[in-house]
């Protein structure tokens, strides 16, 4: 179940915004299935350092006004002709993928004095990357371009005649350029949302053939649990068709970070009856009933914990994972080397309210099937889950993996994870090419927390290596032999008990914050 806190102030974070003009140098190219894709090249240092790392961003315009954002990143360390293509989407639903690039797995950071810096763990290291805001209106990605600002207390989009920022908005320093808040112009559903995501791939592929022929993996997380196993049937669906004009797409593996599969796995201490018989009776009727359970649930935790639901070690306001690349990414340099067409926000709140409005969350009831089909067909499926995470945690992700029935896995076990530096930073368990992994002392997003562990099993999956040590290619009786629960316990040597300044950084060896200065000087 995804936060309905989180996303209002989310969507108002389009701070630094301005009125965009429509970029005038970008290339045009046809993909596949005769889709339209416009594109640039991304200047070195806009977020790749290594000026021998060509990046390339834009967008494919899959309908009328439906025109999806993409930034694509070349392999550092494999001949990018030769390396595997990755997509990576984030959730929400209405989360842009550039929390994702900037703030987890991307080539950069950008830290508190809107700086770029590179990051070593980054997933281009050994594949090819491809960052996808999606469905329309999400990020970058755009309807119909107008000039507005945003409601400070809704996070709703207001439009404007004409490029003049009015007194009475003024103070909110969000008047820019948005996409028309249209709901009929996005998707309402995650199998909705499938078509125009594939159709994107045809677009990126046949615009950029020589990135695209080999392997595809795809890399999600959050409500990524609806789209990763959604999305990728529908793939294998239309390579089944032999489309004419279509590339079939080499999928190999699937990779879903404590992704929200089904709302009612996830155990939230809800208790018996109200939230979870709700919720059996939205995926019955087809219903948003997701809102009792926000509102007499987790509204409850938000109130008298006062600690991050993606990072229950932290307390209100918790500084990381680092935002500081949202108003970056509202800075006009960025987006004229970017060729954006309007202003960045970090979720859409038409996006958001149109899947609310169809009860999606719940009413999307084929994921775990989904799952189990994609194996079916020997693709690679690997979960993953941060253990401080309360929204999306491990224990639901557990059980997700565990109501996916694949062959084995109730008889393998649980064993350390084994990482080029020496220390265990969780457990897997694995049967043949399924696995869930259990990442410790991390928060929702894995890569920041544990950047070495995560670049590792993604590395492991894309290669189709066992995830416990990449050693071994599994085949169908491969197992991991090991205790049958992970019984670790972190303790609360890692729990935060103030609140943390804006420009804390994170220790990723210790697996908490740096000292403050004023910590420092106590000592």
């Amino acid at each position: 179940m995804f936060s309905l806190s989180g996303l209002f102030l989310l969507s108002a974070s389009a701070a630094l915004a301005q009125f965009v003009p429509a970029p005038r140098d970008l290339i045009n190219a046809t993909g596949y299935m005769n889709i339209p894709v416009r594109y640039k090249e991304v200047p070195t240092g806009i977020c790749e350092l290594d000026p021998n790392v060509k990046s390339y961003s834009g967008y494919v315009d899959v309908a009328e006004n439906e025109h999806i954002f993409f930034w694509f990143f070349e392999s550092r360390n494999v001949e990018p002709t030769d390396a595997p293509l990755s997509v990576w989407i984030n959730g929400g639903p209405g989360s842009s993928s550039m929390i994702g690039l900037f703030q987890e797995l991307g080539p950069c950071g950008i830290d508190f004095d809107g700086n770029v810096y590179s990051n070593p763990y980054s997933w281009s290291n050994v594949s090819n990357m491809l960052f996808i805001d999606q469905p329309t209106q999400v990020g970058f990605s755009y309807s119909i371009p107008v000039n507005g600002y945003v409601d400070s207390s809704s996070g709703a989009i207001i439009t404007l005649p004409d490029a003049t920022c009015p007194d009475y908005a003024s103070d909110t320093e969000s008047c820019g350029t948005y996409s028309y808040p249209n709901l009929t112009l996005t998707a309402n559903t995650t199998s909705d949302a499938a078509p125009n995501f594939y159709k994107t791939l045809q677009g990126f592929m046949g615009a950029f053939k020589k990135y695209s022929r080999k392997s595809f993996h795809f890399a999600t997380e959050s409500y990524g649990g609806h789209y990763g196993p959604i999305f990728n049937e529908y793939i294998e669906k239309q390579n089944a068709k032999n489309i004419p004009g279509a590339h079939k797409i080499s999928l190999k593996s699937v990779m879903i970070g404590n992704g929200c599969v089904q709302a009612q796995f996830y155990n939230n201490l809800y208790g018996t009856g109200n939230c979870v018989d709700q919720i059996k009776d939205c995926a019955a009727r087809g219903i948003n009933e997701d809102a009792f359970c926000a509102n007499l649930v987790e509204s409850i935790y938000d109130i008298y914990l006062d600690r991050d639901e993606y990072d229950v070690r932290e307390l209100n306001e918790d500084p990381f994972p680092y935002g500081f690349f949202v108003d970056y990414l509202n800075t006009p340099e960025v987006q004229a080397a970017i060729g954006a067409y309007q202003n960045y926000s970090e979720s859409s709140n038409a996006v958001y309210t149109a899947f609310t409005s169809t009860g999606d969350d719940n009413r999307e009831s084929g994921t775990v099937q989904a799952v189990g089909k994609l194996l079916k067909q020997g693709i690679t499926v690997m979960l993953y889950a941060g253990d401080a995470d309360y929204n999306c945690n491990w224990l639901g992700g557990q059980a997700v993996a565990h109501e996916v029935d694949a062959p084995g896995f109730e008889c393998a076990g649980y064993v350390n994870l084994t990482t080029s530096d020496g220390i265990v930073h969780g457990q897997v368990k694995q049967a043949g090419k399924f696995s869930f992994v259990r990442i410790y002392e991390s928060g929702h997003e894995v890569p920041f927390y544990q950047p070495i562990a995560a670049l590792e099993i993604f590395e492991r999956a894309i290669n189709g290596l066992d995830i416990a040590t990449g050693e071994t290619t599994p085949d169908a009786s491969y197992l991991t032999v090991g205790t049958k629960e992970s019984t670790f316990r972190e303790g609360n040597a890692t729990i935060q008990f103030q609140v943390l300044p804006a420009n804390a950084t994170y220790n990723n060896n210790l697996n908490e914050p740096n000292p403050s200065k004023r910590d420092l000087q106590k000592v």
